[in-house]
């Protein structure tokens, strides 16, 4: 089951980075998602899947005298998932804001919105 994850995991990467690297806008935040999906997986994947085991210690024990599920990676995926979606909601704003501002998605066209002049640096704040 692991090594089908683990080729999941590799299918996820490999699928953001060539998403990432395209010129339009959309195609990178679906990148940034499938990334960040990708990591969680990962992450999931390396604290070791094991079904019908609560991540618990059972109750009157002190130790460990059985196999448990790893209840670190759990939190740590819920954790991420929060902040990935935060971090997608953000992101998902701040393009269509550019895309309001400049009228284009494609990163190209938005390096040419940027003035050929360097201006002056401020005089005061």
């Amino acid at each position: 089951m692991e090594n089908y994850l683990a080729l999941v995991v590799g299918l996820y990467f490999t699928a953001s980075v060539y998403l990432l690297l395209s010129e339009s806008l959309i195609r990178m935040l679906i990148g940034v998602a499938l990334l960040g999906n990708g990591v969680n997986l990962l992450i999931f994947t390396a604290g070791r899947i094991t079904r019908e085991v609560p991540p618990i210690i059972p109750e009157g024990q002190k130790a460990v005298g059985m196999a448990i599920a790893n209840p670190l990676p759990q939190a740590l995926i819920l954790t991420a998932i929060v902040i990935s979606f935060a971090l997608f909601a953000f992101v998902l704003v701040l393009a269509y804001r550019s895309y309001e501002t400049i009228g284009t998605d494609d990163t190209a066209e938005m390096r040419l919105a940027e003035p050929v002049e360097k201006s002056q640096l401020p005089k005061g704040y």
